[in-house]
């Protein structure tokens, strides 16, 4: 190492000490300095100025002074107006003498329909001649009558059934079977009249005392009502500790001291 450097080294720590004195004397000075009175106006109203009195108002309303973001959106905004292109342009002379290719032929062709597509049927198809000229059968004429309903003549006496209609003598044994109408029950009353006469037996009679007592409503007692927690039931008193209540109720052996 050359000797400049030993040097500086020395130099270095000779005046380490020095300046860390003079740096602490002005620390010493700074703090002892006395705090600035933020109290000497005592007619303050407000915390945002300390140093000097506000400004008096001179007039009756407070000015206010907007931001260059408030001044910004209060301005109307302004509607560009586009030039609106006409639909027809000028065609250049190229564009004019310019040839496609096979590419483009083959992407100008509409493309085909799929293989099964068939055109959409018309909304009312044409009848075809054996339809018009079509007769309906006897089966077809019965099942194009409106169904008869059943007619209760009272709501207590058995209902009157319509009489079925004679079927063709083509109609086979089967059909004849199940074209004829359900009976009701023999022993269907009908339906039930909303009043009826109420037996005598029912109006003369005397309801029990258990009726009597089903029929009154529970008696509700508020929590802890009549409650005494210091009486001592009978079965308590003559109650005796089992073996192993015994055996609990012991202190442990080992916090037994033996005299």
């Amino acid at each position: 190492m050359s000797a400049g450097y030993h040097f500086s080294i020395k130099m270095s720590m000779c005046f380490s000490p020095l300046a860390s004195t003079v740096s602490m004397a002005t620390r010493t000075q700074q703090l002892a300095q006395p705090k600035a009175n933020r109290l000497r106006y005592p007619d303050r109203r407000s915390v945002h100025w300390l140093d000097k009195l506000p400004p008096e108002r001179t007039g009756s309303t407070t000015k206010i002074e907007l931001s260059h973001l408030w001044s910004d959106l209060c301005r109307s905004k302004k509607f560009h107006t586009q030039v609106t292109i006409s639909p027809i342009w000028k065609v250049s002379e190229r564009a004019l003498r310019a040839v496609a290719s096979e590419r483009l032929r083959s992407l100008a062709q509409p493309r085909a329909p799929a293989a099964g597509w068939q055109p959409a049927r018309p909304l009312l198809a044409p009848l075809s001649r054996g339809t018009q000229t079509a007769v309906a059968t006897s089966r077809i004429c019965q099942l194009a009558q409106p169904k008869r309903r059943q007619v209760l003549e009272g709501s207590g006496h058995k209902s009157k059934p319509v009489p079925v209609t004679h079927l063709p003598s083509k109609a086979s044994a089967h059909i004849e079977l199940l074209a004829t109408p359900k009976h009701n029950h023999p022993k269907f009353k009908g339906e039930r009249p909303v009043c009826w006469p109420v037996s005598r037996a029912a109006r003369n009679y005397t309801a029990s005392q258990r009726l009597l007592d089903l029929s009154s409503p529970k008696d509700r007692k508020a929590p802890f009502e009549g409650y005494d927690p210091y009486v001592v039931s009978r079965i308590a008193r003559s109650a005796g500790p089992s073996p192993r209540i015994q055996q609990l109720c012991l202190p442990l052996p080992r916090k037994c001291s033996s005299k």
